[in-house]
């Protein structure tokens, strides 16, 4: 009776057999959880990365009009980028939080307090950048950026201006969708946005004649046409 009884394993279940179904259930549990984050960030990915391009493909027609003009939108998108985009979206990605907890304890009806509170924050904010933006090529001259270059930098920049005020609601409402899981759709606007953006570009550069103004409005534009189609997509899931 001692003898078995010092072969009886110490803790139950710790057999070979219970050991390795254990391991087989941990493993599919590793497995599906791959799968769900992989749905969520692969689109993700694709959609941030989308919406990137179209400022990208802006200056890309820009630079058929010669030096000067990509030198100077080249410029002004990296300005652009540093003293705006970049804040709006930080300053968007608290929705990440306060929508996230908001979803998380089921008070579905702060969603979009928060989303509307972020939305008029952003517009506030976007009123200074904008004031900054107006007099970009003064401030390039004075940090000792070549005058051809300032001033075509400035002119494409005053351009982006109404781009910004699209841009924070933009941001507002991919963070929205985003803590609710719906990223596939993100991804899909933002994919038709940018294969859009390239008629646009075409339209206002070359058939409207506005050459490097039509290229840096033309993002306004697309941006708006992204806004849009979230916008309606909303409308029709809380209908």
């Amino acid at each position: 009776m001692k003898a078995a009884a010092m072969e009886e394993p110490l803790i139950a279940g710790s057999s070979g057999g219970a050991a390795e179904k254990n391991g087989g259930e941990e493993e599919g549990l590793v497995v599906t959880e791959i799968k769900k984050q992989l749905y969520l960030a692969g689109p993700l990915v694709v959609g941030m990365l989308l919406q990137n391009v179209v400022q990208m493909i802006s200056v890309m027609f820009v630079g058929h009009l010669g030096e000067l003009a990509l030198s100077s939108a080249s410029m002004a998108t990296s300005f652009a980028g540093v003293t705006g985009f970049s804040l709006l979206a930080g300053m968007a990605s608290s929705l990440d939080t306060l929508c996230g907890q908001a979803f998380g304890a089921k008070q579905h009806h702060m969603l979009g307090v928060y989303k509307q509170r972020a939305m008029l924050v952003l517009a506030l904010v976007s009123v200074p950048i904008a004031a900054v933006w107006a007099f970009t090529g003064e401030i390039l001259l004075v940090v000792g950026q070549d005058p051809e270059i300032a001033a075509g930098a400035g002119s494409y920049i005053r351009w982006m201006i109404p781009t910004l005020f699209v841009y924070g609601p933009l941001q507002c409402h991919v963070r929205f969708l985003q803590t609710q899981s719906a990223v596939v759709p993100v991804m899909l606007s933002a994919g038709a946005t940018a294969a859009n953006h390239v008629l646009v570009c075409w339209l206002l550069v070359h058939r409207l004649g506005l050459g490097a103004k039509g290229a840096a409005l033309a993002n306004a534009v697309s941006f708006l046409t992204n806004l849009s189609v979230l916008a309606i997509y909303e409308l029709q899931k809380a209908s």
